[in-house]
Parts: structure tokens; sequence; C-alpha cells
């Protein structure tokens, strides 16, 4: 499994809820930010990831 970097790695990227922006590094603290992201491009993906799974949870849910 690769590094997250759960351990404050400067290099994993995120998307902060509050500013709606991508961040690389520690910045905000996680309760406003998803990730992390191993790529900025994962990062900036982050809301469209989240609706796609929320959108396929509810689905089951419908069955």
């Amino acid at each position: 499994m690769p590094d997250l970097g759960l351990d404050g790695d400067e290099s994993q990227w995120w998307f902060n809820l509050r500013t709606q922006k991508v961040e690389q590094g520690l910045g905000d603290g996680n309760a406003d930010r998803m990730g992390p992201y191993l790529t900025r491009e994962e990062a900036e993906a982050a809301l469209d990831r989240a609706r796609e799974r929320n959108e396929a949870w509810e689905a089951q849910d419908d069955q």
C-alpha cells in the first residue's frame, strides 16, 4: 500500500472543502479536506468521485 501521507507528508495532495481548492502538504485541518491523494489530478476530481460513489450507494439503497 502506498504511503498516503497520514504522517504529514508534504508531497500529498488534498481537496479543501472550505476553499474549494486543491492544496499540497499540511494545509488546513483534515476535517476540512478530502484526501490525501497521490496526484493533483486525483485531488481535483475528489468531488466528482464522491458524487459518483454517493449515486452508486443511493442506487443500491433503492433496490
